[in-house]
Order: C-alpha cells, then structure tokens, then sequence
C-alpha cells in the first residue's frame, strides 16, 4: 500500500521537489551579496550619519526575486491543499479505484492512514525546507528595517508556512472525502483555506497572548495631526524611540489624561491656541468629508507643535498597547500548533467519515 501511494505521489513530488532545488540553487547564489551588502552598507551606517538612504536602497537589491518570493510563499500552502490533498482521495472515489485496494487485503484505515501519512509529510517536509530556504535569505533584509510582526511578513517566515500546509493539505483530504468530485473538492479547498487564513490573521492572531500596555510621556510620541471623517484635528501619537519597542507589534498609541479620558480637539484648541497658525504639509479634508487624515506640521511648525505637547503633557500621557519582539517565536509556534492540531482533527474527521458515512 505504501509504494502504490508512493507510485501516485511521484511525479507531482518530484516536480515539486526540483522546483525548490532551483529555488534552492538562486537563493544560494544570491544569498551571500545581501549579507555582504548589508555589512558593509547597513551596519556601519549608524556611526556615519542618517540610515534611511543605504536602508532604502538595500531594501530594493533584487526587488524582483522579493517579489516571487512572496507570491511563493503565499500560494504554495494553498496550492498544496489544491493540488495534493483535495485529489487525494477524490480521484480514487470518482473514478472508483479504491473499490480494488479494498478488495486486496487492505483495510479502509490502512488504505486511508497510507495515503495522509506519506502525501502529509512531503507536505510538511516541502513546506518546511521552503521556508528555511526563505527565511534564510530574508534575514539580512529583515534586519535592515522589517518588522516580523507585519502581516505580510509573519506567514511567510519560520516555521508558520508548516502549519499552513499541513492544514490545507488536510482541508483538501476532508472535502474531496466529502465532494468525491476532484475539481469542486480543489475550488473549495482553495475557497475554504483562504477564509480561515483571513478570520485566523485579523481575528485571532491578536488575541493569543495578552498585550503588553506602557506609558510614555506626552512630548516623546505626538508627531502630528489627525482629521476622523471631517471632524475637528487632535494630536496623535506615534511610536516613542526605545529599544524595548523596536520589531514589537503595536497595537495602538492613545493620549489619555490619569482617569483614562482620551485627549479630545476641543482640550487640545483650548490648551493650543497657536496651532491654528501652523500650516500643515498634508491638508486636511473639507469638513463633511470622509476618511481619516493624517498630517504633519509644515517647515517651523514642529516647534509648536513639541511646545503644546509639552503644555498637554501634565495632564496628559500616551498609553501604548503593543506585543514585544521577543515574543514573536512564541507566536510563531502558537499559530504553527493551532493549525498543526487543526489539520490532526480534519484527519481524524476524514477516518469518522471513512467509515460512518462512506459505503
């Protein structure tokens, strides 16, 4: 049973596999000059001067290959619950193969526990040696600036791409058990991957550890303006410069006085009168308008605006909601075992369904 499911996995594993060495092979090549760069333009640039120039230009070096890799490592789970575990055993119900491997001998638990067994771990196994390969080759861009906490980044690195595999393998499994017709079973398991990966990221992802709340002194977080649909400006606040928040995950910045009330415009018209004056580099909304604004104070406003903050600062502070950086591996095997149990109870599902439902 073990190399008849080996025999159907082949051809496709074997492509697959060949796609990631090549991948493998221009990562490797390409690799060691972004870590050469990033010595030598990077790293020392905080004793020259400003950063923001080398940081900018270092970000672009093979923008195209960026590019690919993030549409890699984004389709790749899904493709794999498409491609691998929605015709799993959709194909063999459709066109009634699995009638003969019953009748040899093989038992439906075997016949089912073979097939997830070998087609999951090549699953984990390429999602896994991907996302090493990537990782790897991010690390120096990473470093100059990315924050691993930003949508766009944190599926995409470490071992989450394992997860997400494994779970949409196993979402295709389930449903072709189900639809017993391949092509619906792959729209749907596409549909249905894509769905939890949305709800999963906006809506549990921030909830799987308790934020961390800091108070930061009112001058060292305003950096500008803000219109909320039309209404009157108030000041915002921004990320203080300290260590302890670089790379973390901010939630929100709030200017808030003891009691917790937030700063409204009409305390901040009265306290700051000479804020009408200042001219604004970004102009704000006609009132009525929609949107939110945000602006900065022109060429000689920024005075001003430090001078209201610190006026505002002694009944007034910034409370910060944020997820420290050296959580981000906690989170990272949070999600990874979320999915990872998800995907062991979609199987388990697919062996209740095996035997109650399929005759």
């Amino acid at each position: 049973m073990t190399w008849l499911a080996w025999r159907q996995l082949r051809t496709s594993a074997i492509a697959t596999f060949g796609a990631l060495l090549a991948l493998a092979v221009v990562l490797a090549l390409t690799g060691p000059d972004l870590v050469h760069l990033y010595d030598t333009t990077v790293k020392p640039c905080p004793s020259i001067g400003d950063c923001s120039g080398a940081v900018a230009a270092f970000g672009k070096k093979y923008n195209f290959l960026q590019q690919l890799l993030t549409i890699v490592m984004q389709v790749t789970p899904a493709l794999l619950g498409v491609f691998w575990g929605a015709p799993l055993i959709a194909r063999e119900l459709e066109t009634g193969t699995y009638r003969l491997a019953w009748t040899q001998s093989v038992t439906r638990t075997r016949w089912l526990a073979t097939k997830l067994a070998l087609t999951g771990l090549a699953t984990a196994a390429l999602a896994g040696l991907l996302s090493l390969a990537v990782t790897w080759w991010y690390a120096p861009l990473d470093k100059a600036g990315t924050n691993r906490f930003d949508g766009s980044v944190f599926g995409e690195r470490g071992i989450t791409p394992i997860g997400y595999a494994l779970f949409a393998f196993a979402v295709g499994a389930l449903l072709g058990l189900i639809i017993r017709r391949t092509l619906p079973a792959m729209a749907t398991t596409l549909v249905a991957f894509i769905a939890v990966r949305l709800v999963f990221s906006q809506l549990i992802r921030p909830h799987l550890l308790a934020p961390v709340r800091a108070t930061f002194t009112l001058g060292a977080t305003v950096n500008g303006y803000a219109s909320s649909n039309g209404g009157p400006t108030n000041l915002t606040a921004g990320n203080p410069s300290d260590a302890s928040l670089q790379n973390a995950w901010i939630y929100s910045a709030r200017i808030v006085d003891a009691s917790g009330h937030a700063l409204t415009p009409q305390a901040t018209a009265s306290a700051c009168p000479q804020l009408a004056n200042v001219g604004l580099q970004t102009p704000l909304p006609p009132a009525g308008s929609a949107g939110n604004v945000h602006a900065v104070p022109a060429p000689g406003g920024g005075q001003a605006l430090q001078q209201c903050a610190a006026k505002l600062s002694t009944s007034y502070h910034t409370v910060l909601t944020y997820q420290p950086a050296n959580r981000y591996w906690t989170f990272q095997t949070l999600e990874t075992a979320i999915f990872a149990a998800l995907a062991i109870t979609l199987g388990g599902a697919a062996f209740w369904y095996l035997h109650k439902r399929l005759s």
